[in-house]
């Protein structure tokens, strides 16, 4: 029996291609950014890694911002940090 590979997706901070288990996925709903933890929410989704370095890259590149064509509030941020601290 063949195990199944979970896709690649990449990072919008480093650029790194890892399975899609290993990154955080956030989605823009009714024009908020959101942290999608069942990684199955209707909409366009932009992936990061999941370790401090990358979150504070892609704060730093203002990577989100661009993933998502408009201004992320910074408590997305907030949150990545707060889920990498619960061991999520």
């Amino acid at each position: 029996m063949k195990s199944k590979e979970l896709p690649l997706r990449k990072c919008i901070a480093c650029g790194q291609m890892l399975p899609k288990d290993q990154l955080f996925r956030l989605v823009k709903l009714q024009g908020q950014v959101e942290l999608d933890l069942t990684y199955k929410a209707q909409s366009r989704g932009a992936y990061i890694c999941r370790n401090k370095d990358c979150i504070e890259l892609a704060q730093k590149k203002k990577s989100l911002n661009r993933a998502f064509k408009g201004v992320v509030n910074n408590e997305i941020i907030d949150k990545l940090f707060m889920e990498l601290e619960d061991g999520r």
